[in-house]
């Protein structure tokens, strides 16, 4: 029998499910994935239940309800001043990967270059080498997570098609700040490149930080998508409702593709997520509180134990340098013994590469419950010898 897809068929199951299969085998606490665990905003799943009984249950428009694609085209207003033809801007799709999908698909030709940057997302790698194009690595370094223009220049040439930002940055937690986003699009200016923002923790910001789109900067209304996600600004990540706001003229052969790929998303779900963008400032401003709050007990805990803790500005996730405990071990090792013994499960941020990784951090997730927390502290705490 012929083989499968080359690309797809060369990586193996993500670190994700491998380490929480580990976790369930070991009955560890799962810090590792990245979901809250608790049940979402009431109103917002009363209002799906709501429509999935009393509303249209049949195919909705291709390219979203327009109640959803309304309200994400206010919420670009509302929070960053952005002014949104929702009608020829906006788009909802099943999730925030398939709106990756879809922008990489609709805007890459093979031997097209995409310039990223390390430590980032899985998918996006395997996405763009399945496109034919040719992924280009811009490395951000710890603790601070920055570049230097020398490396960004480095990662640009004739082939450059688009760069793929992820701001705020999954698994290092960085906010990125207006002097680092005026330097990339003075690149994609130069280099007439398109940027596709993955923005999907933009109310996850901390100590009295605001995110700033790459979309709001001088010049980069016409070359960014923006794309959003209900599953982190509700914490409801298996409802799986993403979104894209781009120009026209970038939208529609990323519409193209999303005809093919999902075509249409649930609609009473959609429905729920645009009454929750409507929501009060309230709601947006208590998420961001709360999960600070959930970062500050995590941190203090892991910090207890020995860990080295790296700031984190936003997202759900904290890093930790465990060179104060792991002996000469690399992080991977780490994890797996971690959670075998201690009983508490974590991620390698060498997985989040794929170039000269760093073998010393893990990323620990802290959108759960504060008995969860304490838990695996208190297990760490134990296997260190700490208490």
């Amino acid at each position: 029998m012929k083989a499968g897809n080359a690309v797809l068929s060369s990586y193996g199951t993500t670190i994700f499910e491998v380490m929480s299969r580990l976790a369930e085998e070991h009955r560890a606490v799962n810090l590792g994935q990245g979901f809250p665990d608790g049940g979402g905003p009431p109103e917002v799943v009363a209002e799906a239940q709501r429509y999935l009984a009393e509303g249209w249950n049949q195919y909705p428009p291709m390219m979203g309800l327009p109640a959803l694609r309304q309200a994400v085209a206010a919420h670009a207003a509302r929070f960053y001043g952005l002014e949104v033809d929702w009608r020829q801007e906006v788009m909802v799709t099943s999730g925030a990967t398939e709106a990756l999908a879809a922008c990489l698909f609709g805007l890459l030709e093979p031997g097209d270059e995409a310039v990223l940057f390390e430590p980032l997302y899985d998918s996006y790698v395997p996405i763009i080498r399945r496109a034919g194009a040719v992924p280009r690595f811009v490395p951000l370094r710890a603790p601070d997570w920055t570049f230097t223009r020398e490396d960004l220049a480095a990662a640009f040439g004739p082939r450059t098609k688009l760069v793929l930002l992820n701001n705020p940055l999954n698994p290092a937690a960085k906010v990125w700040s207006a002097e680092e986003l005026a330097v990339l699009a003075e690149r994609l200016v130069a280099h007439d490149a398109i940027a596709v923002c993955d923005e999907v923790y933009e109310h996850l910001v901390f100590d009295g930080r605001r995110h700033l789109p790459l979309m709001a900067l001088p010049g980069m209304r016409e070359r960014t998508l923006r794309i959003g996600s209900a599953g982190k600004t509700f914490s409801l990540t298996g409802w799986k409702v993403g979104y894209v706001t781009a120009a026209p003229a970038l939208l529609r052969p990323v519409a193209k593709a999303h005809q093919f790929l999902t075509f249409t998303t649930p609609p009473n779900l959609q429905h729920a997520v645009a009454c929750g963008l409507g929501g009060p400032d309230s709601y947006f401003d208590g998420l961001a509180a709360e999960m600070q709050r959930k970062r500050d007990r995590l941190s203090a805990g892991l910090a207890s134990c020995g860990f080295g803790v790296l700031p984190a500005q936003g997202t759900y996730f904290v890093t930790a340098d465990i060179r104060p405990l792991a002996g000469g071990e690399d992080d991977a090792a780490f994890c797996r013994r971690m959670t075998v013994e201690a009983g508490v499960a974590a991620i390698p941020v060498s997985a989040f590469f794929e170039q000269e990784p760093p073998r010393h951090l893990i990323r620990f997730c802290f959108c759960k419950q504060d008995a969860v927390l304490d838990e695996a502290v208190a297990r760490l705490r134990g296997w260190l010898g700490r208490t």
